[in-house]
């Protein structure tokens, strides 16, 4: 009896150790299926951020013949103001609201460039526009400007808001990470992408004379792709998201081409047309398609934010309900668009009323007559890039909740997986 009692032990503890071997097989096979599908994935993406980065470098490197603007030739440093020799200005309650006009006579200490700590004296002058006014101990931008036979002065340009905007963005940043955990830093990130790529990519294709509208869809897809990537990692809901923030981005694009060609307008009826014009025809600046390009930059926020709330709604509905069908899945992510579409829809054209509230008030100021009004370019303009951004929105969410509804609909888990989960379970 004790023999058997025995055998039956060692048998018992050799299945088991075989049930935790097969189990650790799987643990082993599942992570290195998932190393080598990581780095499958990581090798494409490093190769095109090497690319761009490469392409951004050649971009923003100034040729041998490019001659230096005359901005690009002015000379800025930081200053802190020592004392106020004599002070004349006063507050203007007639035509400045209370603000001082007038002049001062300041001591500045220069905190950068090429004259650092160096004391020197400057007048300020203040009027209702222009009205830097500043006590003793304040920080300041000032211009370095040099006479023909080298000597120099200091001007007042503008207060120094570089700490304060710092502190600002740096709020935000935290705040982001505080509230969205490891999320929020991605979300960050892909903000930072961007900016990065349409700043040092998008706007340099631009100003070289590259078909801008061509430019701008890629650059906005590969920025959309990217964030949406780095948010939430490779899943059916992220290429979801990415194919119909692309889809809708396209159709705001080709709404507000077309209806430009109707109407006619384009990139010379903007703002600023005269002065791109006058300095940047001869680096080869195309203003024609400048308002698409504008209408597909404005709407790819609200975009990304429709695609990527309905693609994460349907997945989680598939999530809860494994059996749901494609078409369960469609309507479903169809009622959460419709929500959203108003919404997001009100909160692009007011985004564009908000940017332009200043030419709106002035427009109530100066009466100007309502067949006038609709017919100026400043008008057609704000209406055709906020309806066109609203229309790339509405034409998001079918797209979306088709596309996402069909890849949901297939997601099927590993078997090792699955097997492994339940083993785990008992």
């Amino acid at each position: 009896m004790k023999l058997n009692r025995k055998t039956d032990e060692i048998k018992e503890r050799m299945r088991h150790m075989k049930e935790r071997f097969t189990e650790i097989n799987i643990k082993d096979t599942l992570e290195r299926m998932k190393e080598k599908e990581f780095l499958l994935r990581a090798l494409p993406i490093t190769v095109i951020a090497v690319i761009l980065i490469v392409f951004a470098i050649w971009l923003n490197t100034s040729g041998e013949n490019d001659a230096a603007t005359q901005s690009g030739q002015l000379h800025f440093a930081k200053a802190k103001v020592t004392a106020v020799l004599e002070d004349n200005a006063a507050a203007d309650f007639e035509n400045a609201e209370g603000r001082r006009v007038g002049s001062q006579e300041l001591e500045v200490k220069l905190l950068s460039g090429s004259h650092k700590d160096e004391i020197m004296t400057t007048t300020n002058y203040l009027s209702a526009l222009y009205n830097v006014d500043v006590e003793k101990g304040d920080r300041i931008i000032v211009r370095i400007l040099t006479n023909n036979d080298g000597s120099y002065y200091a001007s007042v340009y503008n207060y120094d808001r570089g700490i304060v905007l710092c502190i600002f963005l740096l709020a935000f940043f935290v705040l982001l990470a505080v509230l969205g955990g490891w999320k929020g830093v991605r979300a960050l990130l892909g903000l930072l992408l961007t900016l990065v790529c349409i700043w040092f990519i998008l706007i340099p294709c631009i100003i070289r004379g590259i078909s801008a509208v061509t430019m701008t869809v890629l650059i906005t897809g590969l920025a959309a792709a990217g964030a949406l990537v780095l948010l939430n990692g490779f899943s059916r809901k992220t290429l979801a998201a990415v194919l119909g923030c692309f889809g809708g981005v396209l159709a705001a694009g080709l709404i507000a081409a077309v209806v430009g060609w109707l109407t006619p307008m384009n990139g010379f009826n903007m703002d600023e047309a005269e002065n791109l014009l006058l300095y940047g025809a001869d680096k080869g600046l195309k203003l024609s398609g400048l308002m698409v390009c504008g209408v597909l930059i404005s709407a790819m926020g609200a975009v990304m934010d429709v695609a990527l709330g309905i693609a994460s709604s349907i997945s989680e509905l598939k999530a809860q309900n494994p059996s749901a069908g494609a078409d369960s899945l469609f309507h479903s992510g169809m009622q959460v668009g419709r929500d959203a579409m108003g919404t997001m829809a009100n909160t692009l054209i007011l985004a564009f009323a908000g940017a332009s509230l200043n030419t709106l008030i002035l427009i109530q100021t100066y009466d100007v007559p309502f067949l006038q009004l609709v017919n100026t370019d400043f008008f057609c303009l704000e209406v055709v890039q906020s309806v066109s951004g609203s229309f790339g929105i509405l034409l998001t969410v079918p797209l979306v909740a088709l596309i996402s509804s069909r890849l949901m609909a297939s997601d099927k888990p590993l078997k090792g997986a699955k097997r492994l989960k339940s083993k785990s379970r008992s």
